[in-house]
């Protein structure tokens, strides 16, 4: 039986798991085929049902769709999301000289259909903008869309990385609801909480799905005043709550925000992937999260 359970992620929106595992790192994994289907069955099998994924993320999207087609049956038991939008050099001369962002309807629509024959499958379960293209033309944006629901390509549609107002933009010329706005947060960069994104979120009743949770790595090993002032925080934090590492008091203060987040694991051993879903039990206070918020930033609040 799953220990994760589900969210919805916006009214008429679908019903994601609250960790979902990313495999944008997928292709450094090192996994044979066969050791990413059981690495699939392991999280899913704890609850963890949906899987983020995008375009530009190199190999993952075929890697993940080999996978998937040793077990085919997999995919009633997950809900994809991918991303499209950012583009690379490319390797022919003459083409792509800087990575750029393009969200016009042809590019959103030859996006997505590569994507899905790489993951090997018919539909996705959602699909997102994956950075603000400055560019953006929304009418663009929505008529793609449109095609793509009206295809059975796609289901629900989000946005990644975007502002309050780019995300007001957008929703203007949508007849359905943006279901998501992958954004960073996490006990170092504040942004999102500060600058309106998850107010508008929670606003909206959207849940956000967080990215970083973790920083990258830079809470556990950067030496900096900021991040020993929170290995020490968190370090008392987990002691109080029970927890067994510091990772699942980063995941638990994340997961409180009143948004009602969704989580992404970028990790791709299982053993740090339980230890994530641990956080799920720990029940943290006010109290407690402001502790983080003041140990990072080095004051108390106003």
């Amino acid at each position: 039986m799953g220990l994760v359970e589900k969210v919805l992620m916006a009214p008429k929106g679908p019903s994601f798991s609250k960790l979902i595992q990313g495999y944008w790192r997928l292709g450094a994994w090192e996994m044979t085929a066969q050791q990413r289907l059981t690495f699939l069955k392991q999280h899913v099998e704890m609850g963890i049902s949906t899987v983020d994924n995008a375009a530009i993320y190199g190999d993952s999207e075929v890697l993940f769709g080999d996978a998937l087609r040793l077990a085919p049956e997999m995919r009633e038991q997950i809900q994809i999301v991918s991303k499209f939008g950012i583009n690379g050099i490319a390797t022919a001369p003459g083409e792509h000289r800087v990575s750029h962002y393009d969200s016009s309807k042809a590019a959103i629509i030859r996006s997505t259909e590569n994507s899905l024959q790489r993951l090997g499958v018919e539909q996705l379960d959602a699909l997102l903008v994956h950075r603000p293209d400055f560019l953006m033309d929304a009418d663009q944006v929505a008529e793609a869309f449109s095609e793509l629901k009206a295809s059975g390509k796609v289901k629900h549609f989000g946005v990644s990385n975007f502002t309050s107002s780019q995300f007001e933009l957008l929703q203007s010329r949508l007849n359905e609801p943006l279901i998501t706005n992958q954004v960073e947060i996490n006990p170092i960069n504040f942004d999102v909480i500060e600058n309106g994104v998850l107010d508008q979120q929670q606003q909206h009743r959207v849940s956000p799905m967080a990215w970083s949770c973790l920083a990258g790595g830079a809470i556990f090993n950067d030496q900096t005043p900021q991040a020993q002032r929170l290995r020490d925080c968190l370090e008392v934090l987990a002691q109080e709550l029970g927890a067994t590492s510091i990772t699942q008091v980063i995941f638990a203060w994340v997961l409180k925000h009143p948004a009602n987040p969704v989580a992404l694991i970028g990790s791709g051993k299982i053993e740090r992937v339980k230890d994530a879903v641990g956080a799920l039990a720990l029940e943290m206070n006010t109290e407690q999260w402001y502790r983080v918020w003041v140990a990072s930033k080095g004051f108390s609040v106003p």
